[in-house]
């Protein structure tokens, strides 16, 4: 039996509850001022077709690179410029992720939902000063957690007052150069009352398999994304692309644009059917 979850809404988006599947959704990393608000136009119109709440993300810089001559986005200030344009232009709610508690004020004072990398899930004052603000939160499953000891860095963000906290399970470290995903996260992170995303493109990851880039197997992201639904999630987090064998950064775990609809169509289907049982 799935847990029951909290529900709130992310502007017109409900999530958790009894609430339908909901899609996060957008590139890893803002590579240019024009490219965000195409993609969120074009993931706006594919969810208005499907039926499904849709929320932008992007991230303005990518602290965990791998190299250090990897790219990391255009910063805090021209980053959030551009997302507030595509909030406005595109008239949807906007997720981006924070690395510490600086970026936290100017970043809730733009976008809807803030978000904790994975790599950061542990780091207390970061987690507590982004709940502070009293926005949605959505913290990542570090790799190196076990499920159940999430329970302790939700605590640390609802201990604030703020009851808009929702979590992400995006893979286990597994050995060198892979992740695998136990779907049971899912239900048992729901058991402490919040809602659950999955994360398909980072679950498909490969770090470190290409040298000083991480690798990915795409191919899979919607055999990952499938099971999750089966397992009950309350949403689908899938970073997207135009073209993601060119992506500046994690282009082995995005989908094409075209690719997202006929997914998530599969994947509403089976969501709707695990909840009615």
């Amino acid at each position: 039996m799935i847990p029951q979850t909290r529900c709130f809404q992310i502007g017109a988006v409900p999530i958790g509850g009894s609430s339908p599947l909901f899609l996060v959704a957008g590139p890893c990393v803002i590579e240019n001022e024009t490219m965000p608000l195409r993609i969120a136009r074009a993931l706006k119109e594919i969810a208005a077709r499907v039926g499904v709440g849709f929320v932008f993300k992007a991230s303005f810089d990518k602290a965990n690179r791998m190299a250090l001559g990897s790219y990391r986005g255009p910063g805090l200030q021209a980053g959030l410029e551009i997302l507030a344009g595509v909030r406005r232009d595109a008239g949807v709610p906007v997720l981006t992720d924070v690395h510490d508690c600086a970026q936290v004020g100017p970043a809730a004072a733009v976008v809807d939902v803030l978000q904790i990398p994975a790599f950061l899930s542990r780091q207390t004052d970061l987690v507590v000063e982004a709940a502070r603000t009293m926005k949605p939160l959505n913290i990542k499953k570090g790799e190196f957690l076990a499920p159940w000891d999430m329970q302790h860095v939700a605590e640390k963000a609802l201990s604030t007052g703020n009851t808009k906290v929702f979590l992400t399970e995006r893979g286990t470290t597994f050995g060198y150069g892979n992740l695998v995903n136990d779907m049971r996260a899912i239900p048992i992170m729901q058991a402490f009352g919040l809602p659950v995303l999955f994360d398909a493109g980072h679950s498909v990851q490969q770090p470190g398999g290409r040298g000083g880039q991480s690798g990915g197997m795409r191919e899979m992201i919607p055999t990952l994304a499938c099971a999750a639904a089966g397992a009950g999630c309350d949403g689908i987090f899938v970073e997207v692309h135009e073209d993601p064998e060119h992506a500046l950064s994690d282009g082995p775990n995005q989908l094409r644009v075209e690719e997202v609809e006929p997914l998530l169509r599969r994947l509403v289907a089976i969501h709707a059917a695990v909840r009615r049982e």
